[in-house]
């Protein structure tokens, strides 16, 4: 036997309450915690679908245009578009939780929470403004 710690038929149990394999359904903040933890998985996938196409660009026209047309299948097709709703949702709720983790000071005066938030989601649509402006130029 180890030292320290004699056990008796009679020695309590720790009490610990059962917990449910759905406790993530009890309630929506738990549901949206857990989405928010897997779409760290699409976000992933994004990443390595961007390394997919760098990979095929730099392979050459013959390259790109196979790559092209295995994006096009349904089940990759599929596939980016749930992942595309998955890395909105984990952008926004990033995004919502920016002004709780973020403390910013002008002077000696705390900027609101509410404004810590508009300037990420401005922040957020001035990308996506440049982005749209790059792929509609051809650039």
């Amino acid at each position: 036997m180890s030292e320290g710690h004699v056990y008796t038929a009679y020695h309590p149990r720790w009490l610990r309450q059962r917990i449910s394999t759905y406790w993530w359904l009890e309630k929506p903040a738990y549901l949206a915690f857990i989405l928010r933890e897997a779409s760290c998985v699409f976000v992933a996938w994004f990443v390595v679908y961007l390394l997919l196409l760098v990979d095929a660009v730099s392979g050459g026209a013959a390259a790109y245009a196979q790559f092209l047309a295995w994006s096009a299948d349904a089940p990759i097709l599929l596939l980016n578009v749930v992942s595309f709703l998955f890395v909105v949702f984990h952008a926004v709720t990033f995004f919502d939780a920016a002004p709780q983790a973020m403390v910013v000071h002008v002077g000696q005066t705390r900027v609101p929470g509410h404004l810590v938030l508009a300037g990420h989601y401005a922040a957020w649509a001035a990308v996506s403004v440049f982005v749209a402006w790059l792929l509609a130029s051809g650039q």
